[in-house]
């Protein structure tokens, strides 16, 4: 059985959910949904597609008229392949690269103001981030289907995540000499 990037997994799991799209619809799809907790660069998007197909995983079909968009529908293959890795409880580490933890490391090598000012703006950007995931949460009826049910999953994850991140970055402008709880 042959091992796929996630970036491979997402245009699989969009054209599943979504139906038969092209590089472009992927692309929006992504931007609105995953872009938040998986960043795919737009060329992948446009590249991985024509990649699948040529494994089976998908099946490309092009217009014959107009813009000559390239289509790509699901086989049976690439809903298998599918299928297999969400069955798979087992994942990679998760991976952070967080630019402020980085600053976080070497903030002694600064002057102390700028711990707070760090800690002060991290604060604001995951406060901003909490609101914005709640509010897409209250607008989901995780009742009406399964896609909203997986948004509303994703979502809460999000709104705990952005807490405890605000919370942190909070305590830190308030004290940053505390190191406990």
């Amino acid at each position: 059985m042959a091992e796929y990037s996630p970036a491979r997994y997402v245009v699989l799991g969009l054209i599943a959910r979504h139906g038969a799209m092209t590089p472009y619809e992927l692309k929006s799809r992504v931007e609105d949904d995953i872009q938040p907790f998986w960043p795919i660069l737009h060329a992948q998007l446009y590249r991985i597609p024509a990649e699948l197909a040529g494994a089976g995983l998908l099946r490309e079909e092009t217009e014959t008229a107009g813009r000559r968009r390239r289509i790509f529908h699901l086989t049976p293959e690439g809903r298998a392949a599918l299928e297999r890795w969400l069955a798979d409880p087992d994942t990679p580490e998760a991976e952070t690269r967080d630019p402020a933890q980085l600053k976080l490391f070497f903030a002694d090598l600064g002057a102390a103001a700028d711990i707070v000012a760090l800690a002060t703006r991290q604060a604001e950007r995951h406060r901003g981030w909490l609101a914005h995931y709640a509010s897409l949460r209250a607008a989901l009826d995780p009742a009406e289907d399964s896609r909203q049910r997986s948004r509303a999953r994703l979502l809460r994850l999000g709104v705990l995540h952005e807490r405890a991140h605000a919370e942190f970055w909070e305590s830190v402008a308030a004290d940053p000499d505390r190191l406990d709880d």
